[in-house]
């Protein structure tokens, strides 16, 4: 056995078309969850009333069950959801018609939720707590000492596990071709299923997951070492 090694260019080539909806499939799963994840790392640590029990549980169900079984869960689950509260209610929905990859960023944004609600918690709770004491006493509230005080440094240190789950979902993202989305990986499946040069495809797959990876190093060492300039004594 050989390795085509035009054909792993061919392949790069054909491969790269569905970059877009792999960075689609990683990007706004994250932004969503860092959202979700602020709430739910301040309702945690303020032990919000009514809804804390709820936000432990949303944390421990997500973290402690595997991604794709958040996806299959999904991907069956609400569109017989949908099917049953359009046939009650009358509302002529089918859930057919819902794009698959609705599916799949729901799934995604849950579980980064999870995951980024423990960074971001994390990070709050190591500013000191000297720094609150010092803000409460010139007469700033609870609001204005968590977003002006405590997010930008919680956030500032957590960069690096930012990072390394920005390159978790990236990976993860592979798993939407098990429910037929087009991404690199099915890219790669499917141009290898055409001439059975696997091994080349996936090469080609390989490389382009690395580059991004490298890239997205990249960018992460810039912006820590723009957020904690602070700590140094002044901007780089």
């Amino acid at each position: 056995m050989t390795i085509d090694l035009p054909f792993i260019w061919i392949a790069f080539k054909e491969i790269i078309k569905s970059l877009p909806t792999t960075l689609i499939l990683t990007i706004v799963p994250l932004l969503v969850g860092f959202l979700i994840g602020i709430i739910v790392a301040l309702v945690r640590i303020y032990k919000t009333r009514f809804v804390y029990q709820a936000a432990n549980g949303y944390v421990s169900f997500f973290r402690g069950t595997p991604i794709i079984m958040h996806i299959m869960v999904i991907y069956y689950g609400i569109p017989l959801l949908v099917d049953q509260v359009s046939l009650k209610f009358n509302l002529n929905i089918q859930s057919s018609k819902i794009p698959i990859i609705l599916f799949v960023l729901t799934a995604l944004s849950l579980a980064a939720g999870a995951y980024l609600s423990e960074i971001i918690r994390s990070g709050i709770i190591s500013v000191s707590t000297g720094q609150l004491e010092a803000a409460y006493s010139v007469g700033m509230t609870k609001l204005q000492v968590m977003f002006r005080i405590v997010l930008p440094q919680a956030l500032a240190q957590s960069v690096p596990n930012f990072t390394n789950t920005f390159v978790g979902f990236l990976h993860t993202s592979s798993i939407a071709f098990l429910v037929s989305e087009k991404e690199l990986t099915g890219a790669a499946n499917i141009v290898a299923s055409t001439n059975l040069k696997f091994l080349e495809a996936f090469i080609a797959a390989g490389i382009i997951y690395w580059g991004l990876t490298i890239i997205v190093e990249g960018i992460s060492f810039l912006l820590e070492k723009r957020v904690t300039s602070y700590s140094r004594g002044g901007v780089s």
